[in-house]
């Protein structure tokens, strides 16, 4: 600046350190009472700077330098307004060049809009944050984006990004961070060098940064761009595109160092749901190691920083117990998707493993290995030098390939066993009821999974055996009026545990035995899980009825399939216990009938339910024509057979 003498512009630079240390260092220091002290008195140093650029700008009596200055009136159009039907990217033929004096000029005053913005947002002044970030945008708007400008050029929008995302003007912020991006990519194209950073405008030759300080700042602005376009394309549901942009930042901000190391393994645990639910398991994989591996940094003890932000340090060691104990759950999430996606590969139409598909795939498995390797060598990874061995090392511990028999399955199952011991740790009965509730469904889950893979019925049975043993306990002694939801899950899992059961040790007796009758003991066995399976069942119907005990004319939508699926499993499992006495058999005969006779009238009363029982209404229609015959000839018996006692 021409019109500046080297004290005046030393006073100028002085006033931004100050103002800087006010925000970044000071403000940390404020009374509760006085939240933004610090924050407001930054605000009147940058005051100060703009009207004395202002100043030294009208002393240069220079026309052009005046009009960049006023650049941002009424009539300039903001650089994420469309022109012609197309978003500007801001990197377009301007009239001035970043790097001439009437562009440096602009780019300063813009730089102080900047910051006044981004301070009226911390104190919660989000319409005046607004403003100066929008005028920050004006003052540029004739410019070309150049190595003097094109880091404010990116943080202005990011920020206004942001401010349009909390407002859930969406679409606008896509606005300003897709333009953020394009400037990057572009810049990065055509120039590339390291830019100069927003706060080298404020500060003397001794004191500017160093070419790679200013590569780590500008790369950083642009991490946070693609941070927060994940945010925004995962809000407009571009699910895939926001994996992408999850997976680049984690990746860049390992590669600049600047993370939080719970933060980042947290995000990356996150992400690798989204691969796993895609079926992405060797993507997932990488996630929750890498997460694994970061979440280690953060140490057992907190750092003194952290200690600071938080009221105690058992809080924050609270909080690392916590976030190691969720990534242990996406670790528990990634093997029992990866045991039932094998399942439902392997399984025929009655849901038992198919022996022709298993040596299919046994056959294929060979190439796919091959695959998985160059898949290996070209996903995108993370780590560094410090990390990526203790990455690769975690990952050897479970395979991303679905398991094809029981060796393999039970692998993955003491993984996801040994994360549910883990994350039992933190989230105990005592405190995080649903949490921990969740977790054993979980393990319920994978002891079920394993089970499909077993070919002996008598440890599978065993297996099952466990589930109920975990979680029977539970649903007995919870609350019913705190926890409703939660025990009707548990009762419905109970009863087709027992059912399962049933099933199992009928398949037993019958290769055990060479007779077609079953012994006393097989037959109180195999009635003792029937009936508790009919018992579980009745529980849940129960509790979807008034306190007064009357059954609900009309089904939510969210309880509607299993009480239609829960009358069907009970009339079926009335009808399959073994019972001597006649009088015993008519009885559980009728309450077939009835639990069918229900199935069929609540579809034909509500026709809005039949899709989502077509299976069970379609048999309940038939036992419905059936079961009265046999009612009535189970009768005649019973009659004739006390004619003749008489």
């Amino acid at each position: 600046m021409a019109s500046l003498r080297s004290d005046e512009w030393k006073a100028i630079c002085d006033r931004f350190t100050n103002a800087q240390n006010l925000t970044e260092v000071e403000s940390r220091k404020d009374p509760e009472n006085e939240p933004f002290r610090s924050k407001y008195k930054a605000r009147e140093l940058l005051r100060e700077i703009y009207s004395a650029l202002k100043c030294f700008e009208a002393g240069d009596g220079e026309d052009q330098g005046q009009e960049e200055e006023e650049g941002g009136g009424s009539e300039q159009r903001p650089a994420e307004q469309p022109v012609d039907g197309q978003r500007d990217d801001g990197v377009g033929q301007r009239e001035l060049s970043g790097d001439s004096p009437a562009g440096l000029r602009a780019a300063r005053l813009g730089a102080v809009e900047y910051y006044l913005g981004v301070n009226h947002v911390d104190t919660e002044e989000l319409s005046a944050g607004q403003e100066h970030l929008t005028n920050c945008l004006k003052l540029l708007g004739r410019c070309t984006a150049s190595s003097d400008n094109v880091s404010l050029f990116i943080n202005a929008r990011n920020q206004l990004g942001i401010l349009s995302a909390g407002w859930d003007e969406t679409e606008a912020a896509q606005g300003f961070l897709e333009t953020a991006e394009s400037i990057y990519l572009r810049y990065m194209k055509e120039d590339g060098s390291p830019p100069t950073d927003m706060t080298e405008y404020f500060t003397t030759e001794e004191n500017l940064l160093t070419h790679q300080e200013r590569t780590k700042r500008f790369e950083l602005a642009y991490t946070h761009t693609m941070y927060y376009l994940a945010q925004v394309y995962k809000n407009l549901g571009q699910n895939e595109r926001a994996a992408t942009y999850c997976h680049s930042t984690l990746q860049r901000q390992l590669k600049l160092k600047e993370f939080n190391p719970m933060e980042w393994a947290l995000n990356a645990a996150s992400l690798s749901q989204y691969y796993i639910i895609k079926g992405n398991y060797m993507e997932g994989r990488h996630c929750l190691s890498a997460a694994t591996v970061v979440a280690g940094l953060a140490g057992e003890a907190p750092s003194e920083a952290a200690a600071q932000e938080s009221e105690t340090e058992s809080e924050v060691r609270e909080q690392l117990r916590q976030k190691r104990a969720d990534i242990a759950r996406c670790w528990i999430k990634y093997c029992l998707n990866l045991l039932q996606d094998a399942k439902k590969q392997l399984e025929d139409n009655i849901g038992e493993l198919d022996t022709d598909r298993q040596e299919e795939s046994k056959r294929a498995r060979r190439q796919e290995e091959e695959e998985e390797e160059k898949g290996r060598k070209s996903a995108v990874l993370f780590g560094s030098e410090d990390t990526f061995d203790s990455i690769a090392s975690l990952e050897e511990k479970v395979c991303c390939l679905c398991p094809l028999d029981f060796t393999e399955a039970r692998a993955v199952f003491l993984v996801g066993q040994n994360y549910v011991t883990q994350a039992k740790e933190y989230f105990q009965m005592d405190g995080y009821v649903t949490d921990h509730v969740e977790i054993l469904q979980d393990y319920s889950a994978l002891f079920r999974a394993l089970a499909f893979f077993e070919e002996d019925l008598e440890r599978r049975c065993k297996m099952h055996k466990r589930r109920v043993d975990m979680l029977e306990p539970i649903c007995n002694d919870l609350n019913s009026r705190y926890y409703l939801m939660i025990r009707r899950q548990l009762m419905f899992e109970l009863a087709e545990i027992y059912s399962e059961m049933m099933d199992l040790k009928l398949m037993l007796a019958n290769r055990q035995s060479d007779t077609q009758s079953l012994d006393s003991h097989t037959v109180k066995k195999f009635n003792h899980l029937c009936s508790t399976s009919a018992k579980y069942f009745q529980m849940f119907l129960d509790s979807l009825c008034s306190p007064e005990g009357k059954v609900p004319e009309h089904l939510e939508e969210e309880v509607l399939r299993p009480a239609l699926v829960a009358r069907f499993r009970v009339a079926r499992l009335y009808g399959r216990i073994i019972s001597s006495p006649a009088s015993d058999q008519l009885e559980n005969l009728n309450k077939s009938l009835d639990n069918y006779k229900y199935v069929v009238q609540y579809c034909e009363s509500h026709p809005e339910a039949t899709a989502t029982v077509e299976t069970e209404l379609e048999l309940s229609r038939e036992m419905v024509g059936l079961l009265p015959l046999k009612i009535n000839r189970l009768k005649a018996r019973m009659a004739t057979n006390n004619s003749l006692v008489e």
